[in-house]
């Protein structure tokens, strides 16, 4: 009888754990649906910082101050990471330890996604590097915009930013990108609607100075937001111009538009013809 009590209790604490894993794939599946733009806002929507945390613009865009909201684009203030005789662009990177194995591996493939396509190299991080990504678990998801110095923090959350699109969101801020919906062209392809943003997250809508290199505006890119981003009424903050119903704010990865300019940002020649095979 005893035995046969063991196994029920064995039995029962397998199939837990089998449940366990089928709500988890369930929330993952639902969660792949989601463009990028809506994870990133699901994610960071009650942050709570810490005390040694950034202030936050765009939803996920870090900086110093409050001052900083409109500081010039990162790439006017030569923010860019260097790159090596060999044509390369090597940025170290360090992976907490408190990510667990498969997490690990989500944000491993999201850095050698670059490597096919681009001649950025993410490679771990040495004791004598000086500047360096760290990739840590924070309070949501967010990243500085180009290289600061030093050590900088890449958040990616255990709760809600393991992801490959929210991965390759905030490591192209890292590399030195704003969001598609702040590019200073963006009135001549989005219209935005002031009365439907929260009040105090107006200023996430503000044009920048940015570097657009001749690419085209881009609705598919991975760091252009959905159609109701920061919304206080459920009604749209940006609707495409002129055909309102254009796609947009969908994607789950970088687009050919998002890889053709980090190219030309970094000077990658020989990436002049995009691989995505």
């Amino acid at each position: 009888m005893l035995v046969f009590s063991w196994s029920v209790v064995a039995l029962l604490l397998v199939s837990s754990a089998w449940a366990e894993e089928d709500v988890v794939a369930v929330e993952e599946d639902t969660s792949r649906e989601l463009s990028v733009g809506e994870l990133l806002e699901r994610a960071n929507r009650d942050r709570t910082p810490d005390f040694d945390e950034p202030a936050l613009i765009g939803g996920d865009i870090a900086i110093n101050s409050q001052a900083d909201r409109n500081a010039d684009p990162c790439t006017s203030r030569g923010c860019l990471w260097g790159k090596w005789t060999d044509g390369n662009v090597y940025i170290p990177y360090y992976i907490a330890n408190h990510f667990s194995s498969r997490e690990k591996a989500i944000i491993t493939r999201g850095l050698e996604s670059f490597s096919s396509v681009s001649c950025i190299r993410f490679r771990p991080s040495r004791s004598s590097d000086q500047d360096w990504l760290s990739i840590e678990s924070k309070n949501g998801c967010y990243s500085w915009v180009g290289r600061q110095g030093g050590g900088q923090v890449v958040s990616l959350s255990r709760q809600g930013c393991l992801y490959h699109s929210t991965v390759q969101h905030e490591l192209l801020h890292a590399l030195g990108f704003n969001h598609e919906q702040t590019r200073s062209d963006r009135d001549n392809h989005i219209r935005v609607y002031w009365e439907n943003i929260i009040n105090d997250m107006k200023y996430n809508f503000d044009k920048i100075k940015t570097l657009n290199q001749g690419t085209p505006y881009d609705y598919n890119s991975v760091m252009q937001y959905e159609r109701y981003a920061f919304s206080k009424n459920n009604r749209p903050t940006m609707v495409p111009i002129p055909n309102s119903n254009v796609s947009f704010g969908q994607a789950t990865q970088m687009s050919r538009n998002d890889i053709d300019r980090l190219n030309r940002l970094y000077q990658c020649c020989e990436y002049n013809v995009i691989r995505l095979d």
